[in-house]
């Protein structure tokens, strides 16, 4: 399996290096990032053993295609795609705080649910709903960005009042969030699916606001089939989907939630290459576009030859 679970390159004019759950990034010049999307899988907010095939493709070209259908509601970070793995974009201040959107209960909110909550970061819920039902209307619950272990659910008050983020960016965060997740439902009906919830992470130049990183995967959203849903609701069944669910039920099912104390089960081939596949078929059924496999030989050199060739472009970054 010619994956790639980690880089160590060094780009002249390389000023910072951070390795992240599932991506490399490197920071040039103190104005650009370089960000290769590795196969790193996560769930849990736990780095799995093995990586997963054209993992890193899939979510890097997913993104860049959302990026792009939606930076007419809000200006991104990106500069150009390079190679399927890697983004090269501008250096943001990123806002500490993640804006999770949710139009349905399902995943941690159904879990917090059904275990009696009927808020969810200052977010109330109505009785007598099941999961996956769709919400009277789509609520944000904004998550903390823990460089560390597990991100946490914080409410809008919690984070005016902590200071983490000012009222006026938090209003214009959030307006930008619903008029994204608006986009992002409309772009997944035209393909048959349901956006079902999602996040979106922010940074600021200056006084002006940047979408960052990746949007619309399946790593930072789920989706549900949309011709199915109705009766499946209905009948009290699952719903089929399209996300990384499937890979946190797999550890659930086999004891993990990534609790103290608890081993992660064995990734067997069988297991990793399943994963892979499922991440090819969202990335085909949401993009409308067939999966190409990319040269496989010597990727970490490909990888790296197309990011120098990128970085030259670049002025006033010199990088050969």
């Amino acid at each position: 399996m010619n994956t790639v679970k980690e880089t160590n390159f060094h780009f002249e004019g390389q000023t910072a290096f951070y390795r992240g759950k599932v991506r490399d990034v490197y920071t040039i010049a103190d104005t650009y990032l370089a960000m290769v999307a590795t196969d790193r899988i996560s769930a849990f907010d736990v780095v799995l053993p093995r990586a997963i095939p054209y993992k890193g493709q899939v979510l890097n070209q997913i993104a860049a295609k959302f990026l792009k259908a939606t930076e007419d509601i809000v200006p991104n970070w990106v500069i150009a795609v390079p190679d399927p793995s890697v983004t090269i974009g501008r250096l943001c201040q990123p806002f500490k705080v993640e804006m999770v959107v949710r139009g349905y209960l399902a995943g941690h909110a159904w879990r917090e649910y059904q275990s009696g909550k009927r808020e969810i970061c200052g977010e109330p819920l109505p009785d007598g709903l099941k999961e996956n039902d769709r919400l009277p209307q789509p609520i944000i619950t904004p998550t903390t960005k823990a460089t560390i272990g597990h991100d946490a659910d914080i409410s809008r008050a919690a984070i005016l009042e902590q200071g983490i983020v000012s009222e006026a960016d938090y209003r214009q965060l959030a307006a930008y969030t619903l008029a994204l997740f608006k986009r992002g439902t409309d772009l997944a009906a035209e393909r048959g699916l349901i956006l079902v919830d999602t996040k979106y992470e922010f940074g600021k130049i200056d006084d002006d606001i940047f979408l960052i990183d990746e949007i619309h995967t399946p790593d930072s959203s789920r989706y549900f089939y949309a011709d199915t849903y109705a009766q499946l609701q209905d009948e009290g069944k699952p719903q089929r989907q399209l996300s990384k669910e499937f890979v946190r039920k797999w550890l659930i099912e086999n004891g993990f939630q990534g609790k103290e104390g608890q081993n992660i089960p064995e990734m067997t081939d069988e297991i990793v290459w399943s994963i892979s596949e499922r991440y090819i078929e969202l990335f085909e059924h949401i993009t409308g576009e067939r999966f190409e496999y990319p040269d496989d030989t010597a990727v970490l050199e490909r990888i790296q030859r197309n990011t120098v060739t990128a970085l030259e472009r670049l002025h006033p970054v010199k990088t050969g």
